[in-house]
C-alpha cells in the first residue's frame, strides 16, 4: 500500500472537495513502484511457465536498476540544488526518496524469497542453479578450465594504496572487492575486479546438463591465478548505479549531436545512486567502500540477498525449454494485407485504414513491408519517418538506405535524446547521413517521441500521401515482446497534417501550422483532451450518459486528473487502464466514486494508447504515442490520430472491452494506491486479455477470403 496523508474523503460532499490539495493525487514514484509489486506477482504466480516466472523476476530487477538511475537520480539532483518545492502529493524530493526507499527495501526481500522458490522449482525441472562449492570435484574442475581459457585473460585487478587511487566504477558493473596480504605480515591490500559480464556469459553452463554457476563465483574461487602466493582475506561482491540525470541546455547547444556526446560521457562519471553489497561484507569495508564512492552509507547502501544484478537471470529465461514457456505464440498476417493485389499502397488506398494489432499481427509484414515496398516502389518520391528507438539490426534502417540509393528522397528525424539508446541512435544518425539521407534532430527543447512513417507516391490521378501512424517504436524486437497498435492511412486530410509536422519537425518552426485531423503535442493534445473531459460532463448534465475510457502507460498529469475528477463528480463513468504510475485516487465518495481504474500486467508488456469519448453517442476513437504525463503533453513531440472508420472502432472497442473485462491479469486500484488482483468467479472467464486477443487475431485471419478459399481447396484435394 501507497502511504499517504490522512483524508477525511467519506464525511466531504461533492461541493467541499480542494482539487488543488495533496491529498488527492498519488505519489508518481510510490505508484510506479506499485507497479512492479504487479511484475514480481507475475514472477510468484504459479500459473505462469516456471521460465517466465523467471523472466517476470528478471525484469523487476532491471526495473529497479532504471528507477534508480532516472528517478531517485533526478530527485537526488534535486536535493542537492536544495529544492524545497512539494510535489503535487505534498512531498518534498527527499520524503520521496525516504518513501520509496522503504518501499524497495520490502521488494528486495520479496525478491529473495521469490529466487530461492524459483530455483527449487528449476532444479526438479532439470535446470540447476548452485554455487561453486556446492559443485563436484569433475565439475570444479570443468570450471576451473573454463575460467583459465575464457574468462582469465579478460580480467584486470586494480589494486588501491597511495600509488594506486581507488579506480573508477562504471554503472551497473558487477564487481568484486578482494582483500589480499602477503603471508605472514599483517599489512593487507585491497583490489578491485570487473566482472566481464558484457564478454562472458553471467551464468557458466558447467558440462553437457543445464547446470549453471555464476560468473562472479567461479572467479572468487580462482582468485589464486590472480594474486599468486598471497592470503586471500575476504572476497565481496558489490554493484553501483549511477544517476542517468545528466541532459545539458539543449538551447544553448550549437551542435545538439555533440551535446548529447558530451552528456553520455557526463553519465559515465555522473554520481552513483546506489551502492548494493552483499550481506557478509564486513563493516569497515562498507564504510570504505561508501567513502570511496562519496555516498550516505546508512541511506544509499542496499544489502543483497542472493543473485546480485538478478536482470541477468534472462539468461536462464530464455533457455530452450518450450515445456517451461507460454505457449508459442506466432504474430499472424494481418487479413487486409493478404489481398490479391501485391502493392500494399493499392491495398491501403482500397480499404482507406487499416488498424494493426501488435504483436498478435505481424510487424514484419505489416510495417516493415510498408517501409520495404516504399523504398522499392517506382512511384513513390518520398519517405519520411521519425526514429525514437530501433533494433541493432535493423531492416528498417536498410530499407531507408535502398529509398535513398533508389532515388527517393529520404528524411529520418532521429531523437537522440531517447534514454539509454543515445549511443546507437548517435551511430544510426551519422550513418544515414553518410549514405545520403536528409537527418535532422528535431526541434530544439523537445523531444520528438512521435512514431509517424509518411509516403509520398506519384498515383495514376496525382501525388496522394500515405502514412503509418503507431503507438510504438519501430523496433522488431519489442514488436513481439509490447502490445502496440498501427494505424495505415492514406486520408487526405491526415496526409496534409504530416507534411505540416514534418515540416515543423525539419524546420522547428510553429507559425501558423494548423492541424485538421491530428492532435500534436506540444501545442494541442492536451488542450483537446481537456475540452472532450469537460464536454462529457457537459453532455451528462444535459442527460446524455456520458463515458470516457482512457487506456495509456502512466496518468502523471495534474491538469488531466483534476478534469476527470470534476467529470467524476457530474456524473460521467470513466473506465481507465493504466500500466503504471496513477496518480488519480478512484472510489472516493463525492470526487471519484464514477471512476474505475485498472493495470493489466501480464505475457506481453501493454504499451499502446487508446483515448474513448462516447460524446453523445457521436463516439470518438484515438490511437496515440503519448501518455498522459506533463512531460509528454507538453515537451515532446507526440501524434495522436483519430480512428474514425466503424470497422476498426469496432476493434478497438472489442480490445478495451476484453480488457475491461479480464479476471486474469487485471488488477483493480483502491483509493489508497494499492490494487487487488481480480479473480474469475465461478462461470467467468479465467483467460487472460492477452489469451482473448491472441484467439481473435487467429480467429480474424482465418475468416478472411483467402484462408477460407485455401481450406476450401484443401479440402477438394482429400476428397
Amino acid at each position: 500500500m501507497i502511504p499517504q496523508q490522512p483524508t477525511q474523503a467519506k464525511q466531504q460532499t461533492a461541493t467541499t472537495f480542494d482539487l488543488k490539495s495533496s491529498e488527492w493525487f498519488l505519489n508518481r514514484e510510490l505508484t510506479w513502484l506499485e507497479f512492479n509489486r504487479r511484475v514480481l506477482h507475475e514472477g510468484q504466480d504459479s500459473r505462469n511457465p516456471l521460465l517466465e516466472r523467471v523472466f517476470f523476476l528478471s525484469v523487476v530487477g532491471s526495473n529497479l536498476d532504471e528507477f534508480f538511475m532516472k528517478r531517485i537520480g533526478g530527485l537526488k539532483q534535486l536535493v542537492g540544488a536544495g529544492v524545497k518545492k512539494l510535489s503535487v502529493d505534498g512531498r518534498t524530493p527527499q520524503e520521496q526518496i525516504d518513501e520509496c526507499h522503504i518501499v524497495v527495501q520490502d521488494i528486495l526481500k520479496q525478491n529473495q524469497i521469490l529466487e530461492m522458490e524459483l530455483k527449487k522449482l528449476l532444479a526438479q525441472a532439470g535446470i540447476i542453479l548452485i554455487g561453486y562449492a556446492q559443485l563436484t570435484k569433475t565439475q570444479k574442475t570443468f570450471a576451473n578450465n573454463y575460467f583459465s581459457d575464457n574468462v582469465y585473460p579478460l580480467l584486470t585487478p586494480q589494486g588501491t594504496d597511495p600509488a594506486h587511487p581507488f579506480p573508477f566504477i562504471s554503472n551497473l558493473s558487477l564487481n568484486l572487492l578482494v582483500k589480499v596480504s602477503y603471508p605472514n605480515t599483517d599489512h593487507a591490500y585491497l583490489n578491485r575486479i570487473k566482472v566481464p559480464v558484457d564478454s562472458a556469459q553471467r551464468f557458466i553452463k558447467i558440462g553437457e546438463e543445464d547446470l549453471y554457476v555464476p560468473l562472479e563465483d567461479v572467479i572468487a574461487n580462482n582468485l589464486d591465478l590472480l594474486f599468486p602466493g598471497m592470503v586471500i582475506e575476504s572476497c565481496d561482491f558489490f554493484r553501483v548505479t549511477r544517476n542517468a540525470i545528466t541532459e545539458r541546455d539543449q538551447e544553448q547547444a550549437n551542435d545538439l549531436l555533440s551535446m548529447i556526446e558530451s552528456a553520455l560521457r557526463d553519465r559515465k562519471f555522473a554520481e552513483i545512486v546506489r551502492l548494493e553489497v552483499n550481506p557478509n561484507m564486513s563493516a569497515p569495508l562498507r564504510g570504505m567502500l561508501a567513502a570511496e564512492l562519496n555516498i550516505d552509507e546508512d541511506k544509499d547502501v542496499f544489502e543483497v540477498e542472493g543473485i546480485m544484478a538478478k536482470r541477468h537471470l534472462i539468461q536462464i529465461a530464455q533457455l530452450d525449454r518450450q515445456d517451461l514457456h507460454f505457449l508459442l505464440h506466432q504474430p499472424v498476417d494481418h487479413p487486409e494485407l493478404l489481398g490479391e493485389d501485391p502493392n500494399i499502397f493499392h491495398i491501403i488506398r482500397e480499404k482507406g485504414s487499416i488498424l494493426l494489432q501488435h504483436p498478435y499481427e505481424s510487424f514484419d509484414t505489416s510495417v516493415e513491408r510498408f517501409i520495404k515496398e516504399a523504398s522499392q516502389d517506382p512511384k513513390v518520391l518520398a519517405v519520411k519517418m521519425t526514429l525514437y528507438r530501433t533494433a541493432e539490426q535493423s531492416r528498417v534502417i536498410q530499407f531507408l538506405i535502398d529509398a535513398a540509393q533508389n532515388g527517393k528522397q529520404v528524411a529520418v528525424v532521429v531523437e537522440l535524446k531517447a534514454r539509454f539508446d543515445e549511443s546507437a541512435n548517435i551511430r544510426w544518425a551519422r550513418f544515414l547521413e553518410e549514405v545520403g539521407i536528409h537527418v535532422t534532430y528535431g526541434v530544439v527543447g523537445l523531444k520528438t517521441h512521435s512514431k509517424v512513417i509518411f509516403v509520398v507516391r506519384k498515383d495514376f490521378d496525382g501525388l496522394h500521401r500515405y502514412a503509418h501512424i503507431g503507438t510504438g517504436n519501430y523496433h522488431a524486437g519489442t514488436a513481439r515482446g509490447y502490445s502496440d497498435l498501427g494505424l495505415f492511412t492514406c486520408d487526405a486530410v491526415i496526409g496534409s497534417d504530416l507534411t505540416e509536422l514534418f515540416n515543423y519537425l525539419t524546420t522547428g518552426y510553429t507559425v501558423a501550422r494548423k492541424y485538421k485531423k491530428l492532435l500534436p503535442c506540444p501545442t494541442i493534445l492536451k488542450k483537446k483532451l481537456m475540452e472532450k473531459i469537460c464536454r462529457e460532463a457537459k453532455l451528462q448534465a444535459e442527460g446524455e450518459e456520458g463515458l470516457i475510457q482512457l487506456k495509456t502507460n502512466a496518468l502523471e498529469d495534474k491538469d488531466i486528473t483534476r478534469a476527470l475528477y470534476k467529470a467524476s463528480q457530474a456524473g460521467v463513468h470513466i473506465d481507465l487502464i493504466i500500466r503504471d504510475s496513477c496518480r488519480l485516487r478512484p472510489g472516493i465518495s463525492g470526487l471519484s466514486e464514477n471512476v474505475r481504474v485498472i493495470s493489466i500486467v501480464g505475457r506481453f508488456l501493454e504499451h499502446s494508447r487508446i483515448f474513448y469519448f462516447r460524446n453523445g453517442g457521436n463516439e470518438e476513437y484515438f490511437i496515440s504515442s503519448a501518455d498522459l504525463m506533463k512531460r509528454n503533453l507538453e515537451s515532446r513531440v507526440e501524434v495522436c490520430t483519430p480512428v474514425e472508420s466503424p470497422r476498426l472502432q469496432a476493434l478497438l472497442r472489442e480490445m478495451l472491452d476484453i480488457q475491461l473485462n479480464d479476471r486474469h491479469s487485471c488488477w483493480q486500484m483502491q483509493s489508497d494506491g494499492s490494487y487487488i488482483q481480480l479473480q474469475a468467479k465461478e462461470g467467468e472467464d479465467a483467460r487472460s486479455s492477452f489469451e482473448h486477443l491472441i484467439i481473435n487475431a487467429e480467429k480474424r485471419l482465418k475468416t478472411t477470403p483467402q484462408m477460407v478459399m485455401k481450406k476450401g481447396k484443401a479440402k477438394f484435394k482429400k476428397k
